[in-house]
């Protein structure tokens, strides 16, 4: 199955839309990481990170072989390196199309799953699903030091990477957190309201600068995924840390959100959720 690739502005994002509840995997838009990664001067061929894009799909359905509704949540893990990053409309539209479908068990929801995505985004997605009972015990909270009782000035609420500023030469390890993230949307220009993690390993980042600095993103129009890459780019180019992790946690949009997640030393981090997820 051939899918359209091309800019954010020629999704479906904003636009008037049939929703169909019958089994298509076209429908799936995918998005060139690399034109917002050539901004930052990022090389796909030698990227600074790993990561995830984690996916949580809490309005998932199809129906069994009796056509009885089965009803479960849904984690899909994209890797940073694919090639293409999926435009989230045409994501729920995709979750959709099962709703009406007759499938002979889970196990072949997930393999369509695994396929489709795999195949849109050009990397190996996996894919998780939890009964609802389960879901119930995910609710945690962000590790690390909050900021945002920090009494600050602020004034700019536009991306200022020269806000970011370290404290004397001394090495340490920390883990911050921030709830006041929020950027828009590319395309409508909605806002999208998130909870950020940093931990890293160097020079001592300054609190208040960095506070100012992710709310700094206010009024920026990106991807949820850009907005994190961008952010793990210039601590790394301002602070110079030796370790660094960026992980965001935004709330669910129609009943999607997407949790992006940067690092250049660790590949396990807790995906606990918040109340406001």
């Amino acid at each position: 199955m051939e899918h359209n690739s091309g800019k954010a502005k020629d999704s479906l994002l904003g636009k008037q839309t049939l929703y169909c509840s019958q089994y298509d995997p076209s429908l799936l838009f995918p998005i060139p990481r690399q034109e917002k990664r050539d901004e930052l001067g990022i090389n796909y061929s030698n990227l600074p990170f790993d990561g995830l894009d984690i996916w949580t799909a809490y309005e998932v359905s199809w129906l069994n072989s009796k056509g009885k509704p089965i009803v479960v949540i849904a984690d899909f893990a994209v890797p940073a390196d694919s090639e293409h990053l999926i435009e989230s409309k045409s994501f729920k539209l995709y979750l959709n199309s099962f709703n009406g479908t007759r499938f002979e068990n889970e196990q072949t929801v997930i393999d369509l799953w695994t396929h489709d995505l795999s195949n849109v985004c050009g990397s190996q997605v996996s894919v998780d699903i939890r009964s609802l009972e389960f879901e119930e015990t995910l609710i945690g909270k962000l590790p690390g030091i909050n900021l945002d009782s920090l009494d600050i000035e602020v004034s700019q609420y536009l991306v200022d990477s020269s806000l970011l500023k370290v404290n004397g030469k001394e090495s340490i390890a920390e883990t911050l957190n921030s709830n006041l993230l929020k950027s828009n949307c590319l395309v409508t220009g909605q806002p999208d309201w998130g909870s950020v993690v940093i931990r890293y390993e160097g020079k001592q980042i300054d609190h208040e600068s960095l506070l100012q600095y992710i709310i700094s993103f206010r009024e920026h129009n990106e991807f949820h995924e850009q907005c994190v890459e961008r952010i793990f780019t210039d601590i790394n180019k301002y602070c110079q840390p030796e370790k660094l992790t960026v992980y965001a946690r935004y709330t669910r949009r129609g009943g999607l959100d997407i949790n992006p997640y940067r690092s250049n030393f660790e590949d396990e981090f807790d995906i606990s959720r918040t109340l406001r997820q």
